[in-house]
Parts: structure tokens; sequence; C-alpha cells
């Protein structure tokens, strides 16, 4: 029998939009299982807290049939791959912008830990001007961002910013 081959798809997903899913969904086809990696970021200031990202991203990829597993993670991502046992970094790129900053690091990562490759996928057409930046921007001035979030995100999105 083979060895699984497992990604981890590291993000902060704050929130998580309907790119991320796409992303993850494709990745699937290239990997037995990815741990979705919910990391913080200092210099982020999250609207929805580590728990509450932890639980949205549970709940919304529960029927993916056991091959997707929700972790928290501090410190180096390739210290956290290598303690997940996986073989690669997924990554979505959306433009050339993304490409230089996710080249860096990529090639740091491969400094650090050589039995760790970094994966990158184009973001889908449909999601390509999707972040979860300009959803939070959206959503915080009354836009609707139907379509661009899971319907459980679009309901927290609102709960969270309600007056």
């Amino acid at each position: 029998m083979r060895d699984k081959k497992i990604a981890v798809y590291p993000g902060t997903f704050d929130p998580l939009t309907n790119g991320h899913i796409d992303l993850l969904d494709r990745g699937l086809r290239l990997f037995d299982k990815i741990v979705i990696a919910i990391g913080t970021n200092p210099a982020k200031a999250p609207l929805f807290s580590l728990e509450e990202r932890m639980d949205m991203m549970r709940e919304v990829m529960a029927g993916k049939n056991g091959r997707v597993e929700v972790r928290a993670f501090h410190g180096l991502l390739v210290d956290f791959a290598e303690e997940c046992g996986a073989c690669a970094i997924l990554r979505g790129l959306r433009a050339v912008s993304d490409f230089d900053y996710e080249l860096q690091r990529a090639l740091m990562n491969r400094k650090l830990a050589r039995n760790v490759e970094t994966v990158f996928l184009m973001t889908g057409f449909r999601w390509i001007y999707i972040s979860s930046t300009i959803v939070k921007e959206a959503a915080q001035f009354g836009g609707s961002v139907r379509g661009l979030v899971p319907p459980l995100v679009e309901r927290r999105l609102r709960q969270k910013l309600a007056p």
C-alpha cells in the first residue's frame, strides 16, 4: 500500500471564502489528505477569533469524508508540516504579486525543510478577485457577500458586524 500524500493548506481564513474552498477541493484531487492549518499572524487583526475560524472551517468541511483535518498552528509552517507528515504545502495564487510573495516564502521553506515541497494552484477564475480582506471590507460596509463565502460564514459575518 502506498504512503498517504498529505498536504498542509495554511492561512488565517478570516473569513473562509469560496475561493479557499475551491482551492481545497482541487487540492483533494492531488492529495489523499489536507490539513488546514489555521494560523495566527501578528501583523493581522482578525475579525474572528482562532476558535471561531476553526469552528466555521470544521462545520463547512464536515462532508469531506475524513480527508480534511482542521488544526491551529503557531510557529514555523515547515515544522508544522513535518509534524503532520505532510509532503507539501498547498498555496493559491491569484496574481503576479501573489507569486512574488509566495516564491520568497517557498524558497525559505525549502531551505528550512528540503523534504516539504510547495505546490501552487492558480485560483479558479471565478474567485480571482476575492480575498478575505475584500470580503470583510464589503461586509463591514453593508455590502452583500452572498455567493462569495459559504452561507454559514455569511451568517456569522452579519452577526459579528451587527450594530
